[in-house]
């Protein structure tokens, strides 16, 4: 069966009277048939958070003049605010080092178009994902990282994802912290994998602080990278139950099933536009 074209609106704005009847209403006046439709307003930072899918073939126009009729609304209530088309492939650069678990399941969740996604290119800071990357007709970049060119390094990798007209990078076990002329370029485009249960056991190491402290449940957390190492807002995140008798490469295995699954439906929901930021936190709408 196929897929009905959609047009997705999300925004946030101050929380105010009318909103909803001023969004549904341009839709009704234009004809827009609303399929879906979630909202919430976040009693502490007065801020009102909606997103909604319109059938494409209902509207009398096209995304651009949309965008264009809808920016009055938008400015009336000071809205930040997307829409999307559902018929078009978000560009997802994947960056990633030496561990590629998580690089493997996107790649199999893209091939079998799971993840509707086109990945441009793969980056890395190390070769030995190369014949993986290119058996699957992706272009790898060997990016090498280390104290004296760091600057250099992560300018290349910014022309990389501006040459292939990226829409988000996704930090796949990409053991290199970005700099924070990178993170604050592209504020919400990228998104990082954890293997830890934000916010304990941040850095390095993860599944040996957890194991010294003989916690009970390990996880791991996808999360929106900023300036401030891994504390920015989080998307989404998942637990295992572990035991006494469980020892630390048990906890690694455990860990990368995790890690996995939580970052496929983190980018899912990112590139559904079901992720709003709310300050350091975020609202999901799933």
């Amino acid at each position: 069966m196929q897929r009905k074209r959609y047009f997705t609106l999300s925004f946030s704005c101050p929380d105010g009277i009318g909103i909803v009847a001023r969004v549904t209403g341009f839709f009704r006046d234009h004809g827009g048939w609303i399929l879906r439709s979630s909202q919430h307003a976040d009693e502490d930072s007065l801020r009102y958070f909606m997103r909604m899918e319109v059938l494409a073939e209902s509207l009398p126009f096209d995304l651009d003049e949309l965008r264009s009729r809808f920016t009055p609304v938008a400015e009336e209530f000071d809205m930040d605010w997307r829409i999307d088309d559902s018929a078009v492939k978000k560009r997802v650069v994947v960056l990633v080092s030496r561990q590629e678990h998580c690089l493997y399941d996107l790649l199999e969740r893209w091939k079998s178009k799971e993840l509707d996604i086109e990945i441009p290119r793969v980056i890395s800071n190390h070769q030995s994902s190369r014949g993986l990357v290119e058996w699957h007709g992706i272009p790898y970049h060997y990016v090498p990282v280390n104290a004296d060119n760091r600057e250099q390094a992560f300018a290349e990798i910014d022309r990389l994802f501006v040459d292939c007209g990226g829409d988000t990078m996704v930090l796949a076990r990409y053991m290199q912290i970005l700099t924070p002329e990178l993170c604050r370029r592209y504020p919400g485009r990228i998104l990082n994998i954890h293997h830890s249960f934000l916010p304990s056991f941040v850095g390095a190491r993860p599944y040996e602080q957890a194991y010294n402290r003989g916690v009970k449940h390990i996880g791991a957390t996808c999360h929106y990278v900023t300036e401030d190492l891994d504390q920015g807002p989080i998307i989404e995140q998942d637990v295992n139950r572990i035991g006494h008798g469980d020892s630390v490469s048990d906890l690694v295995r455990f860990g990368k099933d995790i890690e996995k699954a939580v970052l496929a439906r983190g980018l899912r929901y990112h590139l559904e536009g079901r992720v709003l930021i709310n300050g350091n936190r975020t609202v999901v709408f799933r």
